[in-house]
């Protein structure tokens, strides 16, 4: 069973920039993925990348977040620049995909635990 431990959260202005990190024991299946829940709000998808480096955004961070991956190390990345108040959320990765390249959660078999971000305005 693939682990999945985030890290790199923590508090910051708005306007600031925090990376996050997941470490996985090993890839597993297709493409991972970075997901967000505020309190009170569904799971966001929102960026994913495919074993051949493919990326996808969701609008909302569209521009100012960037996933990438060394699969070297087996640790994925979520590069988050020019955060805003509404980025406030625990941030998930996950693997294990059903769909290759979706921003579903329910597409997602393998989660890790979260890191809380939290963004002051």
């Amino acid at each position: 069973q693939v682990q999945l431990v985030e890290s790199g959260g923590g508090s910051v202005q708005a306007g600031g920039s925090l990376r996050l990190s997941c470490t996985t024991v090993r890839y597993s299946g297709n493409c991972m993925a970075w997901f967000r829940q505020a309190p009170g709000k569904e799971r966001e998808g929102l960026a994913v990348i495919g074993n051949y480096g493919t990326t996808r955004y969701a609008d909302s961070v569209k521009g100012r977040f960037t996933v990438s991956q060394d699969t070297a190390q087996n640790i994925l990345y979520l590069q988050m620049n020019s955060l805003k108040s509404e980025d406030t959320a625990m941030y998930y990765c996950a693997a294990d995909a059903t769909l290759a390249g979706s921003l579903m959660s329910s597409h997602y078999r393998r989660w890790g635990r979260g890191t809380q971000v939290t963004v002051s305005s």
